[in-house]
């Protein structure tokens, strides 16, 4: 008896925690994606206040998330939103301007990678890494600590829970067609990704290429709304037959929640 006591008490909090999970999951999931895309816009706010080191923190928990290279990513409190590559078509100044005056991208401080060095119009991958580590300046202002198109995916992502949230919504809509998901979520992101991909190092197939940043935004958006109309109808589903199979347990036990 004292074994089977604290046992049925265990189960008990579990299941109770499960059925908790199961009728607040799309709460939780909105407030841990909102947590995430906040965290971007605020490091390169701490880095404007002089509080480098929880600015830092932010971008190196971030790292492992994304390439985070400064030409592909937005900036704060400098004198342009964006510094894309001058090969983008781009009006803005092109990010080589700026670098070449840095001595973050100074050809002495450049790691060589393969043997190769370069220069910064080559963009060879020791100026692409230095990139990566560049996190701005009073000038430039400073990065998001996620790129152009990974803060479009998680925003998106986020704004499609938003509607999902909705009552209405909720009840009625289905999962994406998975060829309209493939159509209007994978292949714009997968055209535009591997075909820079593949032109820099070590493929380098044809002339390495950029795309503008409205390019990188709107197709991490059309690939974070689709993946929101395709994974939170599964999810509700899966969390209705789990709170459906809690619920019958307790009520054989006597325990209605």
């Amino acid at each position: 008896m004292s074994r089977s006591k604290p046992n049925a008490t265990l189960a008990l909090r579990l299941n109770k925690f499960v059925l908790r999970l199961s009728r607040n999951w799309l709460r939780i999931a909105l407030v841990i994606l909102g947590f995430y895309i906040s965290l971007p816009w605020l490091a390169p706010t701490l880095m404007k206040l002089g509080l480098t080191g929880p600015g830092m923190t932010i971008y190196t928990l971030y790292s492992p998330f994304c390439h985070q290279f400064a030409f592909r990513s937005f900036f704060l409190y400098g004198e342009q939103p964006a510094y894309p590559r001058y090969n983008t078509g781009s009006p803005l100044t092109p990010f080589e301007a700026y670098a070449a005056q840095l001595p973050d991208f100074d050809p002495a401080r450049v790691h060589p990678i393969g043997g190769r060095i370069g220069d910064i119009y080559s963009f060879t991958p020791g100026y692409q890494f230095a990139a990566r580590d560049f996190v701005g300046n009073q000038q430039m202002g400073y990065k998001l600590t996620l790129c152009e198109r990974d803060i479009s995916i998680y925003i998106a992502l986020f704004v499609g829970g938003l509607i999902y949230s909705h009552p209405q919504v909720r009840r009625r809509l289905r999962p994406v067609p998975i060829y309209l998901y493939v159509i209007l979520g994978v292949l714009p992101i997968a055209l535009d990704g591997l075909s820079q991909m593949l032109g820099y190092p070590p493929f380098g197939l044809w002339p390495a290429r950029e795309t503008l940043p409205i390019f990188r935004v709107v197709t991490g958006a059309l690939f974070g709304l689709m993946n929101a109309w395709l994974g939170f109808p599964y999810l509700e589903m899966s969390f209705i037959e789990t709170r459906q199979q809690v619920e019958a347990k307790l009520a054989r036990a006597g325990i209605y929640l």
